[in-house]
């Protein structure tokens, strides 16, 4: 499964790595328990440190994505609650949005602002948009 650095509008480095792996999960390419590369593999296939990649699994690790045993590599977590798609597919919904708001140049608090505004269907925006004259 070949990683491409610099073609998914993200600046390159661990953050990248870690969304299109996520990006491989949340779609099912990668399924539960399996064994992704080495951190040295990897890095070297992309040219990076493995600290940069080293980085990126702690960050899948740390959203539960994957899980690391030791010297027998880095696997696919189960989704986090068992039998539920539902889990799975909201996760992937979460990572495109993460992206596509990053693209959009948009901060972590005006991301997570607009997921509190779109949480209650029939809100009021607290703080409308003046009207251009």
């Amino acid at each position: 499964m070949p990683i491409e650095l610099g073609s998914f509008g993200l600046p390159a480095g661990s953050e990248q790595i870690r969304t299109h792996i996520a990006g491989l999960i949340s779609d099912g390419t990668l399924a539960p328990g399996a064994k992704l590369w080495t951190v040295r593999q990897l890095a070297a296939d992309l040219g990076v440190a493995a600290n940069t990649v080293a980085k990126a699994y702690r960050q899948l690790e740390s959203d539960r994505m994957i899980t690391t045993d030791g010297r027998r590599g880095s696997f696919v977590s189960s989704p986090v609650l068992d039998g539920d798609t539902a889990a799975a597919d909201l996760r992937g919904a979460a990572d495109r949005y993460a992206t596509a708001a990053r693209r959009h140049g948009l901060s972590l608090p005006e991301a997570l602002r607009l997921v509190e505004l779109a949480w209650t269907p029939d809100r009021a925006d607290p703080e409308p948009p003046t009207p251009r004259r």
